[in-house]
């Protein structure tokens, strides 16, 4: 078994404060910018950050679905790290100053892949419709904080 990444990154006209808080903020403005393959959202716990356990079904194609329960720590200033109790996957969010008014955001997942043939094309493929899908949760979440 491989370990997959999957990382995506934008600046964002908001400063980083700002975006972070949106970013943790899952009883509010997390659900309103998830995209169309992310589906039964819920808030189990918390909803702001740190101590936060959110479920949600992310489709990455169409014919894999992950069923994911996130447990969310903030382990340093800017970072906010989303463990799937169903797998192996780890989301990190890394949110940075860039110049006046402006912010960074990573995202990464990193995850246990398949062996085999199998995982060849999860290697191979499955970072970059996660970075699809990253792409757009950021343009939503930009859109969301510039206003």
């Amino acid at each position: 078994m491989a370990q997959v990444e999957a990382t995506t990154e934008r600046i964002v006209a908001a400063d980083a404060e700002t975006v972070f808080d949106a970013i943790a903020d899952y009883s509010g403005t997390r659900g309103k910018v998830l995209p169309e393959q992310y589906s039964e959202y819920e808030v189990r716990e918390g909803g702001d950050g740190e101590g936060t356990l959110v479920h949600w079904k992310l489709q990455a194609t169409s014919k894999r679905v992950r069923d994911c329960l996130l447990e969310v720590t903030e382990p340093s200033d800017g970072e906010l790290v989303e463990k799937d109790r169903n797998s192996s996957m780890v989301t990190t969010w890394r949110v940075t100053p860039a110049g006046e008014g402006r912010s960074r955001v990573v995202v990464t997942s990193v995850w246990n892949g398949a062996g085999g043939i199998g995982g060849f094309f999860e290697r191979t493929f499955a970072p970059k419709g996660l970075a699809r899908i990253y792409d757009a949760l950021l343009a939503r979440l930009a859109a969301e904080v510039e206003k």
